[in-house]
This record gives structure tokens, sequence and C-alpha cells, in this order.
């Protein structure tokens, strides 16, 4: 690696040497920069060639550098020989102005080491093409080395050669003198020039029609710099001491000869014995056969044996020449013809320019870049002949690589993007626009080709409109999605909504329908269906298009329509559009079809959306139930904590909860729907507490025989059973029940009021209390309802006050209690308590069902085991003591009992207890 960039970094120190060595201190150094360099040419292949640029313009040039290096060898009155035959021959190129001779761009400039004179940009001379390579850098430059003319290239080479000739045989009566492969340059577009004029022989009687030549004699002393090549020298100049033009034309087939062999010239000159070998070339020269010309085509055969005849009268002139069959093929007219393109008015370019595709493909493609492009190109500048130019240059296009395409001809395309005007520019660009999008850069395209596309959708021709519809699905991905939004979209709705034509409107949504799958699916929902609900047109290929459209952004995996879109704007703009009496029956089965698939789509996806509800609502009401049909023992206890909690200063239940609001159709208001964030806290702790309740033992009552306190003075039991059993026999032998009982042994009464209708048996609306001469309790109003289906579980509006007509209790006030009934003037309707109780259900005896009810009522006293309940041990401690009353309890002071905030629930198994208790 090491010992390659060593190499490289010779070369270029080399290379840069000689440039600096050759032009240094050369005037020519002021205004141009030599580049590298890449050929020789002229007498000897004397002259090196570089590239170079002009610094004030950066024109591209050729600098002919002469270094005088060269003929150091020689004495100084030969060097001066040799410098004023170069300077004679640049100068005399410099006054010579013509397509087919050398342009000079800069005179030419002598420093103390070299001559120097620039020209147009030049590839190489004819001789370093046919394998002559003096002078040449090192290593050799490959676009010369793998050159090979092409036979249009030849021929147009040869014939231009004599058009020089021509032009300088007629025009400036002037001879040549030294045309040689060496003196021909091959510029930077293919053309052969002419050069070399350091031998050149003026007419010395240019006014007359036959001019005069005078010629030298050959001097063999003179180095060779200061004499012409001999090998293309025509015999008359060594023999014979004279010249005329056609000297000139005998160097010309020498010339041609040696092109079709490859640089070999006719005969082989010994430069020491000049006329010995010319005498011999002579007696060649009249006996040259079919075999020395093997390798010249048929049809120029015969014509360079003319040339090469040993007498000047025989051989043609030049303009002749310029007119031989050969030169009449095609490509070579064409080349010619561009030529002479500026001297054409537009009718003659035009009619050029159409035949021009046709003779295109038959020419190769280094002649086509290098000729004929430049030519096209230059026309640009007339807008009139951009139409006839513009096909070709994109037929060019087409053969160039990508790279070739960015370097030579988008350059010159560019401005032409930007013309309105001929509107055929326009046209030709969209048929080709395939072509630019393949090898136009990405940036180009947005900056150039885009507007022109925006350009054509405005424009006033229908057949561009529909051509440019036509085209933007092709490169819609090239496109980037601001400018699609807002530049494209637009213009091609606009296009729909205000043409006139059909074809238009109908290339509009199809175009639309397209590129659906570049744009964003909020912004087809948004913005081009509706846009497809203001189209006027009621044709039926204008609504197949809207259909098409519909079905496109339905069925694209990307887009999608959402449900609500299609029940609120889609179906009810297709289903009327699909009955228009100018659909056809496979219009109208087109319609049906895609709005089938979408209620199709809208049934499942909004059926699936209220299953997924439906199956929450399942979920929020199993949770529900869940709490409401917890087993009876978890309810029971937890019922029964609220009751305790309400009764904890009483120390007593009567009423007992658990499967009675199953019997009477307890129900609790249900939640539908989503829960609020309040909700489902209670929720939660409802949970929490369900757990709780769950994770502890249910409280069971203990049996066991009550031992009386210490100071308890006289035990009640015995009469306590006594009188309840008394109670329950008055209580069976009457017909009617009293609307108040009381129990003497323990002063509570329990009354019940009014009674209702039976059909507000579901509800209680009757008031229940606990009256003693200390206190009254009612529960609820007439306006609640405890056991109704919306009724709220628990006890609402209970009440204890003190009721001033109960008397004290005492032993003696049961008898009374229990007859009082009986003594009133109207016996009380018990309706209230059927209402209140429900239906009747089998008694037990009235014994055993005394005995059952007595011990229930006594068990509650009784506190469950590892219980701690002072409220109830000071509460048995009192009804043990003599003279037990509510009034003198400490514990059922009025004032302790409020509204409580829980709620007590009393079932149809309670009720129908306390009715077989109580009668």
């Amino acid at each position: 690696m090491e010992s390659m960039l060593n190499k490289l970094k010779s070369t270029v120190t080399k290379v840069t040497a000689d440039v600096t060595s050759a032009v240094m201190g050369n005037p020519v150094t002021r205004e141009f920069d030599v580049g590298r360099h890449i050929a020789s040419g002229g007498n000897g292949l004397a002259w090196k060639i570089f590239n170079g640029t002009k610094k004030s313009t950066k024109q591209e040039v050729a600098v002919f550098v002469f270094d005088k290096k060269l003929i150091d060898k020689y004495q100084k009155f030969e060097k001066d020989q040799i410098i004023d035959s170069l300077k004679r021959g640049v100068q005399q190129l410099t006054r010579l102005r013509h397509p087919r001779l050398l342009t000079v761009q800069h005179p030419l400039e002598e420093s103390r080491d070299c001559l120097a004179f620039c020209t147009e940009p030049v590839f190489a001379s004819l001789s370093n093409v046919l394998g002559n390579w003096d002078n040449l850098p090192s290593p050799l430059p490959s676009d010369i080395k793998e050159y090979k003319l092409y036979d249009v290239e030849t021929k147009y080479g040869l014939l231009q050669v004599s058009e020089g000739l021509s032009f300088l045989h007629s025009s400036v009566k002037m001879i040549h003198g030294n045309l040689s492969p060496e003196n021909i340059i091959l510029n930077k577009s293919g053309a052969w020039k002419i050069m070399g004029f350091d031998f050149c022989i003026q007419s010395i009687n240019p006014s007359e029609q036959e001019p005069k030549y005078s010629c030298k004699e050959w001097d063999p002393n003179l180095p060779s710099l200061c004499l012409p090549n001999p090998e293309y020298l025509a015999p008359e100049y060594i023999l014979a001491v004279s010249c005329e033009t056609a000297s000139d034309m005998y160097s010309l087939g020498a010339v041609m000869y040696a092109v079709f062999n490859n640089g070999k010239p006719v005969f082989e000159v010994n430069k020491q014995d000049i006329y010995k070998s010319f005498s011999r070339q002579l007696d060649q020269l009249s006996r040259l056969g079919a075999n020395n010309l093997q390798n010249i085509p048929e049809e120029v055969c015969e014509h360079i044996k003319l040339l090469l005849n040993v007498a000047p009268a025989v051989r043609p002139d030049a303009d002749q020449m310029t007119k031989i069959p050969f030169f009449d093929d095609v490509g070579a007219m064409t080349l010619q013809y561009f030529d002479s393109l500026f001297q054409r008015d537009n009718l003659q370019k035009s009619q050029f320019f159409k035949g021009l595709p046709k003779v295109l493909p038959k020419l190769p493609k280094r002649v086509i870049v290098q000729r004929i492009l430049p030519c096209l190109t230059s026309e640009f500048v007339n807008p009139d002949m951009v139409p006839f130019v513009l096909p070709n240059v994109l037929l060019i296009a087409e053969e160039c690589t990508k790279e070739e395409y960015v370097k030579l001809i988008l350059p010159d395309l560019s401005p032409v993007f930007k013309q309105q005007e001929p509107i055929q520019i326009l046209l030709i660009f969209l048929q080709k626009m395939d072509l630019l999008l393949t090898k136009t850069p990405a940036d180009e395209i947005k900056n150039s080709v885009l507007p022109m596309v925006y350009r054509a959708l405005e424009a006033p021709s229908i057949q561009i409109q529909e051509l440019c519809l036509n085209i933007i699905p092709t490169f819609a991905n090239l496109i980037d999605y601001p400018s699609m939004k807002n530049s494209l979209i637009p213009r091609i709705k606009n296009a729909c909504l205000q043409t006139s034509s059909l074809a238009v409107r109908v290339n509009s949504l199809v175009c639309l329908g397209k590129i659906l799958e570049y744009l964003d699916k909020w912004f087809v929902l948004d913005d081009i269906l509706p846009f497809l609900q203001q189209i006027p047109s009621k044709e039926p290929a204008v609504l197949m298009g809207v259909l098409g459209i519909y079905k496109c952004t339905f069925s694209h995996k990307k887009l999608g329509i959402t449900k609500e879109q299609l029940a609120g704007k889609v179906l009810p703009h297709l289903i009327p559009l699909s009955i228009e009496n100018n659909l056809n029956l496979n219009q109208f089965n087109s319609f049906i079809s895609v709005i089938k698939e979408m209620l199709s789509r809208l049934e499942a996806e909004h059926k699936i959306k209220l299953e997924q509800i439906h199956i929450m609502q399942e979920q929020q009401k199993s949770l529900d139930i869940n709490q409401m049909n917890m087993p009876e023992e978890k309810k029971g206890s937890n019922t029964g904590n609220q009751i305790d909690k309400v009764f904890t200063n009483l120390g007593t239940d009567i009423l007992t909860s658990g499967s009675d609001c199953k019997e009477n159709g307890l129900v609790t208001n249900q939640r539908k729907g989503s829960l609020t964030l309040e909700e489902k806290q209670k929720l939660a702790k409802e949970q929490e507490q369900a757990q709780k309740l769950k994770s502890q033992q249910p409280l069971k009552p203990q049996t066991h025989t009550i031992t009386a306190p210490v100071k308890q003075t006289k035990d009640l039991t015995d009469t306590l059973r006594e009188n309840m059993a008394s109670l329950t026999n008055q209580s069976v032998n009457k017909t009617k029940v009293s609307s108040s009982s009381s129990f003497s042994s323990v002063g509570i009464g329990m009354g019940f009021p009014s009674p209702v209708e039976s059909t507000k048996r579901n509800g209680l609306n009757a008031n229940i209390g606990f009256q003693s001469s200390g206190f009254g309790m009612g529960i609820g109003t007439t306006s609640q309802n405890f056991f109704g289906n919306t009724g709220v579980t628990g006890m609402a509006n209970m009440n204890m006050l003190p009721a001033a007509n109960m008397t004290p209790y005492s032993p003696m006030s049961t008898t009374s209690a229990v007859s009082q009934p009986t003594q009133q003037s109207r016996p009380p309707d018990m309706s209230a308590l059927d209402s209140l109780f429900g239906p009747q259900k089998p008694k037990m005896s009235m014994n055993q069902l005394s005995q059952q009810k007595t011990n229930q009522w006594l068990n509650q006293f009784v506190p469950p085991q590892g219980t701690n309940n002072s409220a109830l041990g000071t509460q048995m401690n009192v009804m043990g003591q003599p003279g037990f009353g509510l009034q003198g309890n400490p514990f059922f002071n009025p004032q302790n009992f409020t509204q409580p905030a829980n709620s007590m629930t009393t079932s149809s198994s309670a009720s129908n207890d306390l009715k077989d208790l109580f009668g």
C-alpha cells in the first residue's frame, strides 16, 4: 500500500513538475490555468497539449506548449530556424478563421523556456488516435489508448479535411504544404481540424484566376522540425521542386490511406537518401494495385488511387472530393448539416429535427453525445425550436447513463422545465415523465419537475390535463407528503370540479384513487371523502369513479373507514347514488356489493362493541349480585353487626336478618354503565368489609344455664316464662288481635297503627314502636317502603321517644295489658298486620311455640363465649333486681337514642315469628 502511494506521489510530482517547467514564466499562465497533459500534435508531434481553463470566464481551452529543451541538441542558428518555423505556423493559424481549421483562443506567447498558445478544447491529434504516441504523458491516457474511430467519424472527418483544403485552395489561395495526421486535430466534440501551417505556401498572384506557388528545394541538412513530413509529401516537391494545390490532394490521399491502415503511410521514406526513395516511390505508385488498397472501402478505393496518382493533373481537387458518393452517408450528411445549422432558417431546422429521430439510432453513442447533443441543446435558446429539438434530446437521454444524463443533459434541460410557452413543451415532458423521474435526482424533481406538473394540471389544454393525470400516479411515491397535500391534491380537486370535460373529471377520480395509498388516513377521511360529495356530475363513469375511491379507501389496510364515517357520511351518500337511473345492471351490482360489504363490516364492528359493553355490564352486575348473594350466615352476621351498632346501649336484638331479605324480594338498586371514582371507592370498601366478615368466625349462641349474679336479689326467669305462656294462651283464645301488646314482665310494648290496603303488601307503611314509660321507638314513615323492590335496605327514621301513655312496668300489669283490647268500644282493624307480615304459615302448638320463642328471646341476653360486653352484663344484673323497669334502667335513657345511621330490615320469617308470638 505504501509503495502504491509513493508511486502515485511520484507520478503526480513528475506531472506537476513537467507542467510547471513547461509553462513557468510564460505569459499564457497569467490568463489561463494549465491542467494535465492530454495529447501531442503539430510537426513531429513537438507540441504538448494540456487541458486548461480561462481564469476570468472558466472557459475550457487547450494549451499548446513547445518546450525548448527539445532542441537543446541543435546549434543556435538551427534553434532559431526551428523556433521561427513554429512561430510562423501558429501565427498563420491565428490569422485564419474557418470551421475546419483549429480555432486559436489566445495567440502565441514566448518565454525563455517555451512557446505557448491556446485553442479550442482538444481531444488529441489524429496521429495519437492512429497509434503514434510520441511526446505523450506516461502512463498513457486510457481514453486515447482505447479510442477507436467509427466509420461515420472517419467519413465525416475526411470530409471536413477536404472542406478545409477547399477553403484554403479556393478562398485563401494557399497550399498547406504539410498535411499529415500530426497536423489534423480532433477537438472535444470529435470534429477534425487542420493546423500546422509551418510550411504553407501563399500564392504569388492571388488576384489572378490561376494561382502560382513558389516551392523551396528540399534541404536534407536542415533539422527535421524545419522540414515537412516526407511520408505524406507529394513526389513533385522533391523531384521537380514544384507544388500546387494538387500537392495537398496527394497528401490527403496519403492521409486517407493511413486512416484505413491504422496509421501506416503508403511508403516508408529513407530520409538519408530522400531522392532515391522518391524515385522508387514513383514506380510503385504507377503500379499501385488492389493488394495495396485491400483495407480501403470499395466505394472510396478508386478516389484514393486518383489522389495518389503521380500526375498532379489527374488528382481530384478538394471541391470535387467533397462531392464523392463515399461522403453521401446518412450519418456524415447529418453531421454536416449540424455544422451548417446556424445558416438555416427555422423552417429548415424544424424539418430537419422532425426527421432526426430516424437517424439517431444509426449513429454511435459517442458521435451523438459529442457532436449532435451540443448542437441540439444550443437551440434551446430559440423557444420556437424547443418543441422540435426536445424530443431528440430526450431520445438521446434514454441511451445515456444516469451520470451522463446529469452531467451532459440535465444542466441544459433545467431552464426548459420552466418554459410555459409553447404549450407543446409541457406535453413532450409529460410523455417522457418516466424517463425524467428515472434519471433526474430527487432534489431536481422537487425543484423543477413537480412545478412543471402543477402547471400542467392548470393548463387550458384538456389533452395535457388528461396526460398529466395519467402519469401522476407513476411518480407519486417520489413526491414528499407536504407537496402532495398542499400542492398536488388541491389542483387535482380543482381540475375535477371546474372542468367541463368528462374525461378530465373521470381521470381526476382515477388519479386520486391510485395515490390514496400515499396519503394519510385522516387526510383522506377529512378531505378526500367529503370532496366526493361536492362533485356535481352524475354520469355513470363519474359515479363509478366515486365508488372506486370509496372502495379503495374502505378496503385498504393502511386507510380504512371508521364505522362512524360509514354510518354517518359514506352510506348515506352511496345509497342514493346506487339508484341513479343512468347506471346499468353491472354498475348497480357493483354499488350494492360495496354497500353490503360496508354494512357487514359496520354490523360486525358494532356488534363486537356492544358485546364488549354487555360483558362489562354483566361483570359489574355479577360483582354487585355477589355482594347481595353472600352466604346467609355471612349476611346474617353482617346485618347483625349493623343492628348491634344501633342497639349497643340497649343490649338486645329483636329483629333478625339473613334470609328475610330474600323472602321479601328485597333487591338493591344496581348501577348501570360505568362507575364513578366515588362509586368505585365505595365498592372497594364494601369488598374489603365483606372480606373481613368472611374471614371472621360467625357468632353462635351458646345454650347454658344463666347463673344469678352475685348482687341479684330475685330471679325473674321463672316469672317471665309463666307470663309469656299465659300471654300466648290469651292470644289464642281471642278471635281478634288487639292493636297493641305489651310484655308486662319487661315493660316493652309494641303497637301497630291503622291497617293498609292489600295492594301495598310489599311495603311497610306502619309505625312500629317499643313503648314503655321511659321511651318509644318508631320505624319508618308512611312514605317509606322498606320491603319494596325499589326500597333501600336497612332501617330508616328510627326514633326512640318516651311514650307518656305507657304505664310503668310491674308484674301486675300483664293482665291489664292483655285484656285492654277487649275493653275497647271498637275492635281495631288488623289488616295492617296482614300487609306487613304477609300470608300465614302453619303454626306449631301454642305451648311449643311459646316455649321456643321464649328461649330464643332469652338467648339474646347471653353474650357469646369470649365476649366482654359490659352493657349486656350490666343489663342482666339489673334484670335480676326486684322492681326492674324501663324507667329505672339507666341504659334506656331516651336521650341516648337518636336516629341511627345504620338501617335495619325484617324479613317475612321474622314478621311471621312475631305474629305467631303476639297473636
